[in-house]
């Protein structure tokens, strides 16, 4: 039985084609001003038709590898988050697992939209911590651009594409968990204010319920995840919610009372990119230097069902 696990490495990817507001000004009825005032996004990413979700997925995957100084032989559990997968089999993590060459890995997807990351990196920490895996690829990947209505201004203007990983692995004896206990849950009875269904399958959601859920209920949420670890909101150094729109963000960010740490505000060039918003967010916060190793970090993704699932881990 393993003490617990930490997070040893980041990495991100986003397709090359970037979506500016102008862009979108030409295809339906907005306007630059009007997305920035509602939802504080300018830029999103897009990936090509010839970019699957699992392509996403394993760009990040292998920056994530490098970084932390790994081979594909390291491996043995693949976790990806992930609600925009067209295949059903194999899945994603397998694919994931076959373009690294990751020899005979657990290989499991998960669907919790926008909370999936979260969701995924407890699952691979409850893994580490049963002894069931050792080394772990945590993954959030989505691709909407493939599943939004690009005649609708009041959804088109949210998404973008993108993919983060972390590395997990075992503490070793005596050493500190660097993932702290998730707090998660969800509200079935509201899973209809986020949906990606039909055939083809379409994302839509009632924005203002939304809204109000995660500015009202998630805030008193976040910091009992932040007690899990033992920790005040004070005394983090970043938060990185699900970048869902700017104007939940930091009011959400605001009323946990994080008061001296750097609020991850990556939904301004990166859109709404699902599971991959949190790892994207913090890769790129370690990959600039705004938060250091051993840096306490609040992860929390809410959505899609009305999930959510929150941790607070070290910064690798």
């Amino acid at each position: 039985m393993h003490q617990g696990s930490r997070i040893t490495a980041v990495g991100h990817y986003q397709p090359a084609r970037i979506l500016t507001n102008e862009d979108l000004a030409g295809m339906v009825d907005t306007s630059d001003e009007w997305i920035r005032s509602r939802v504080g996004i300018r830029t999103r990413r897009i990936a090509g038709p010839d970019e699957p979700v699992d392509e996403l997925a394993g760009h990040a995957a292998a920056k994530a590898l490098a970084s932390a100084g790994l081979t594909p032989a390291d491996v043995d559990l693949v976790v990806v988050a992930t609600s925009t997968a067209i295949d059903r089999s194999p899945n994603t993590a397998a694919r994931v697992a076959a373009r690294l060459g990751i020899p005979g890995p657990a290989a499991l997807d998960l669907n919790v939209v926008c909370a999936g990351f979260t969701h995924a990196l407890a699952t691979a920490d409850h893994a580490v911590r049963a002894g069931s895996a050792s080394r772990a690829l945590v993954v959030g990947a989505d691709k909407m651009s493939e599943v939004v209505d690009w005649t609708d201004r009041t959804t088109c203007v949210l998404v973008g594409d993108g993919a983060g990983a972390a590395v997990v692995e075992a503490c070793a004896p005596g050493e500190e968990p660097g993932i702290g206990p998730v707090l998660w849950g969800s509200v079935p009875e509201m899973g209809n204010a986020v949906r990606i269904e039909g055939t083809p399958p379409r994302f839509a959601q009632e924005g203002q319920s939304v809204y109000r859920w995660a500015t009202t209920r998630l805030p008193a949420i976040a910091r009992q995840a932040c007690e899990r670890s033992g920790l005040e909101p004070a005394d983090l150094a970043a938060v990185v919610l699900h970048q869902a729109n700017l104007r939940i963000v930091e009011p959400l960010a605001a009323k946990i009372g994080a008061v001296n740490a750097v609020v991850a505000r990556d939904v301004v060039e990166s859109g709404n990119t699902s599971a991959a918003s949190i790892p994207l967010a913090l890769s790129k916060l370690v990959e600039r230097g705004e938060i250091t190793t051993g840096d306490p970090v609040l992860l929390f993704g809410f959505g899609g069902n009305l999930s959510y699932a929150g941790q607070v881990v070290r910064c690798p």
